[in-house]
């Protein structure tokens, strides 16, 4: 049975992109400063997770992220409470009233956007 294992997403500046994801609680569990084709590569992980989200950065890449050209999505248990320390952190969320929306009963769901342009999305799941 095939299994689903990583997905690369390239980044501007690695060690930026590193230090970002932290905040969703990704942690990087190992570094290529050269991979084969000459990029360096750092691969994070979320706890409990067998999928990794890889960063692939090559200095002489230019990187232009399309808006809406596709998304990540990580799963909290209290979406309040995660959405409250990244707006601490100044990390921006959206869409705007998202605590508003969040008072009725129904699907938590938010968005946050990456250094790089990268979509977020942010559910709540238990």
């Amino acid at each position: 049975m095939p299994k689903f294992l990583h997905t690369r997403i390239r980044v501007g500046n690695l060690e930026r992109s590193i230090r970002w994801y932290e905040q969703l609680g990704f942690r990087c569990t190992r570094r290529t400063d050269k991979s084969p084709s000459g990029n360096q590569l750092a691969y994070l992980e979320l706890p409990g997770n067998e999928h990794f989200l890889e960063l692939c950065h090559s200095p002489d890449y230019p990187l232009r992220v399309p808006e809406d050209l596709m998304h990540t999505c990580v799963g909290y248990p209290d979406l309040i409470a995660k959405c409250d320390e990244l707006e601490k952190k100044g990390v921006a969320i959206w869409p705007d009233g998202w605590r508003q929306k969040f008072s009725g009963s129904g699907m938590k769901m938010a968005f946050v956007t990456d250094p790089d342009g990268y979509e977020v999305e942010l559910l709540e799941h238990a």
